[in-house]
This record gives C-alpha cells, sequence and structure tokens, in this order.
C-alpha cells in the first residue's frame, strides 16, 4: 500500500464451512471499520444481530464495552479505518470475527490494490458463491448439522430444522441481486455529500 492507494479488492472467506461461502469486493482503504463490518453484513446477507471484532497481529477492533466487564477493550472501529490496521500491523489477511457466539470466522485477504482511482461507488460487490448460513445456527458445526439435518428425510432432526431455517434454503444457491442491492445501498448513504454554491 503506498500513500497513493485509494482502494483495495479483498476477498472474504467463511472459515470451515463447506461449500465455500466466499465474497469478493473493492472497498475504500479509508472505509472506517464499523463501515467494513456493515459492508460484510451486507454482501454476505447476514443480519448485523451480534457483536463483531477485526483481528490482526496483535491488535483488535471492535465497539467497546460502554462499562468495560469483559476484559481488555478493543480499538473503536468507529475511529479506525481499513488503512490503519494495515499500516499498524503490515497484515495481508485479517479475521473479521462475527457473533461471539457462533465465532463466524471470515478471513479478510487483501488482493489487490488500486492507487489514484475514484471511490465513487465503493464498497462494491464483484463475486459472490454460496448461500451464507442463517443466524443463530451454531456456529460452522451447527451449520453443518444443519445441512445433514434439511437434506435427509430420514434424519431425526430433519423437520424441526427445516421448519427453523428459512424455506427451501440451498446452500449453493445465492441471491447475488439482493447482495448487491444491500452493499450498493450503503455506497450511496455513505457518498459525500457535494454541496451546491447559490447564486447571488
Amino acid at each position: 500500500m503506498s500513500l497513493n492507494t485509494t482502494a483495495v479488492r479483498i476477498k472474504v472467506t467463511l472459515k470451515d464451512v463447506r461449500p465455500e461461502v466466499m465474497r469478493r469486493l473493492v472497498v475504500p482503504v479509508t472505509l472506517r471499520l464499523d463501515r467494513l463490518h456493515l459492508t460484510l453484513q451486507a454482501a454476505f446477507g447476514w443480519t448485523d444481530s451480534h457483536l463483531f471484532e477485526f483481528l490482526a497481529g496483535e491488535g483488535h477492533w471492535g465497539i467497546p464495552d460502554p462499562d468495560g466487564d469483559f476484559g481488555p477493550q478493543p480499538i473503536d472501529a468507529r475511529k479506525a479505518r481499513l488503512c490503519d490496521i494495515v499500516r499498524e500491523t503490515g497484515a495481508k489477511t485479517i479475521h473479521y470475527l462475527y457473533d461471539f457466539g457462533d465465532s463466524w470466522d471470515h478471513v479478510i485477504k487483501l488482493e489487490k490494490w488500486f492507487d489514484n482511482t475514484s471511490t465513487d461507488g465503493l464498497p462494491f460487490l464483484l463475486e459472490a458463491a454460496g448461500r451464507c448460513p442463517p443466524d443463530d445456527v451454531g456456529g460452522a458445526h451447527g451449520y453443518a448439522d444443519y445441512l445433514d439435518a434439511i437434506g435427509d428425510h430420514t434424519h431425526p432432526e430433519h423437520e424441526n430444522m427445516r421448519l427453523w431455517g428459512p424455506p427451501q434454503f440451498d446452500p449453493n444457491v445465492v441471491d447475488r441481486k439482493a447482495l448487491e442491492a444491500a452493499v450498493n445501498a450503503l455506497s450511496e448513504k455513505w457518498k459525500p455529500r457535494r454541496h451546491k454554491l447559490r447564486s447571488k
């Protein structure tokens, strides 16, 4: 990353999940980490109903507990940017942990840097493979059990899991248009406002 770097292509893979759940995006290097969290929520199709943390080197970034009851506090994700992680740690891979109970570990690989490019229309979803697991399914292990149950009519939990999860869940089918729309909505929301000059 140079001083002229404006954007980065990232490949984000959900660790220990089969079939593979992967998203490839282009994001501004100055994207705040709380906004990177929202971007990943939109790109994967999560419901943004749990805590999160970014991990790189010895650092961790998230939303500090206002009461400070749960051990060492993370660096505030609302006050740090993606480029800060890279500059401070030299990381080429960052981990994004979502839902501390289910512990969904997203491996973020920084694939390609772009210098002196416009960041209009970013973040942008380039590629999507694999459907996101349902929230609260129990992490990678619970998800594997869930897929076994809904895929086998003779499984003792088949009916319960089929009724509990989304209707007709297929781990290989991705609603790419919905994911793109969710990511595009964020890029529109965060677009810098241009002030119009008033004529005298």
